[in-house]
């Protein structure tokens, strides 16, 4: 089969010829139809610190994706052949403290889909039937492909309620953008969010942003106390990974309010003025990483099928797969949302 592999201990990958997969009694085997490109994939792409240390090559990438079931392990009893399913990425152990206690998202022996085993960038995937989600038959196989992410964003909106709360967002690459839409159709009663790129400025408005601010050429802090009378917002989503759009944020904030972290930060040692914006405001900071498994995947499958949450704003470019560089120079120039494959 066709897929895209990272061969080498550098920048790029390659489009090339692997074996199929082998699956287990306990697997299924996927005829991959869309999967999308996540930053996570950039990362591996470019070959940062991040994945100097995490990736071993050679290596199928991809992660977020969606197809239909066409093999099944003999042990395999809640998915059939045909089902049209997506996938949770993490693969956790089941048997550590935090799966035992209900955490199975940091499980101790975690393993991820394009990070530490094969992905998705290929004709077809074999994964353990255990993060198999199952999606209703008439759901966009785009909109499939993006329900980890989406899951991501609505993780970071929804650690707490939104309804009737204002919320700012720092940063609206992909999973921001389809953050501004989760928090508008949760109840949220007004949006501001900030970026450096016009290109994401703009589909932040057709996703909901009441208000949105280009960082490098307007205060953001002038805005919102503007925009809030003075108050500041109630809830704070940080989803950039800047130490000063971090900052902004808690800046903002109004005392007792919430902030949830999602943005990775390119340095772990992020200076932060904790006694006034954060410990005398009386903030709660939530840090984000996966999701529920599964009860997040149970309210991303009804915003969508609802039809409550559009997101086809947020799907921007869509390429056969061999032509995955296109992809990633786009995401590369912040010229794009969420990018689509077709193997």
């Amino acid at each position: 089969m066709k897929a895209v592999v990272k061969t080498e201990r550098k920048r790029g990958a390659a489009f090339m010829d692997v074996p199929e997969p082998e699956f287990g009694k306990k697997d299924i085997l996927v005829k991959v139809k869309a999967a999308a490109i996540c930053g996570t994939d950039l990362h591996i792409y470019q070959w940062n610190k991040w994945a100097e240390e995490k990736i071993n090559p050679p290596q199928i990438m991809g992660h977020e994706f969606a197809g239909e079931v066409v093999a099944v392990g003999k042990e395999v009893r809640r998915v059939k052949v045909g089902d049209f399913i997506s996938a949770e990425t993490h693969i956790s152990c089941g048997h550590c403290y935090q799966c035992l206690t209900g955490h199975p998202e940091v499980c101790e022996n975690l393993r991820i889909l394009g990070v530490s085993r094969d992905g998705a960038f290929a004709e077809y995937i074999a994964i353990p039937e255990k993060i198999a989600w199952k999606n209703p038959e008439n759901l966009p196989v785009e909109f499939a492909a993006i329900q980890e992410p989406l899951g991501n964003a609505v993780d970071t909106v929804l650690a707490e309620d939104v309804a009737g709360k204002t919320v700012a967002i720092t940063g609206v690459g992909p999973i921001g953008l389809l953050a501004v839409g989760v928090a508008r159709v949760s109840g949220a009663t007004k949006i501001i969010v900030s970026d450096l790129s016009e290109y994401h400025l703009s589909i932040a408005k057709k996703m909901g942003a009441d208000v949105v601010v280009n960082a490098a050429e307007t205060n953001f802090k002038e805005v919102v106390m503007e925009e809030t009378k003075g108050l500041g917002v109630d809830v704070g989503l940080e989803m950039s990974g800047s130490e000063r759009a971090f900052n902004d944020l808690l800046s903002v904030m109004t005392p007792s309010g919430r902030v949830s972290l999602l943005g990775l930060f390119g340095n772990d040692s992020v200076s932060v003025p904790l006694n006034d914006n954060v410990i005398f405001k009386k903030l709660r900071i939530y840090g984000i990483t996966g999701r529920r498994i599964f009860q997040t995947w149970e309210i991303v499958s009804r915003f969508l099928s609802s039809g409550r949450l559009d997101v086809s704003p947020v799907i921007t470019h869509k390429f056969p797969l061999k032509d995955f560089e296109k992809g990633m120079e786009l995401m590369e120039k912040k010229l794009s949302g969420k990018v689509i494959l077709y193997p």
